[in-house]
């Protein structure tokens, strides 16, 4: 682990940093998968809410 020695004696110890690289683009599978993903999210909140005010009209 890196360290170092100050005047009085005290070591510091620091994090060790982690290899930098560069991110690559989605694949085309990947970016139908976001697709879907975002699709069903959008059908899940939409039946949420309107069950929601279904409920919240009936009393």
């Amino acid at each position: 682990m890196p360290y170092t020695n100050e005047e009085g004696g005290l070591l510091n110890n620091f994090a060790k940093e982690p290899k930098v690289y560069q991110a690559e683009p989605p694949t085309a599978g990947q970016v139908r998968n976001y697709v879907i993903l975002g699709v069903a999210a959008t059908i899940l909140v939409g039946g949420l809410i309107f069950v929601a005010f279904s409920v919240s009209n009936l009393s």
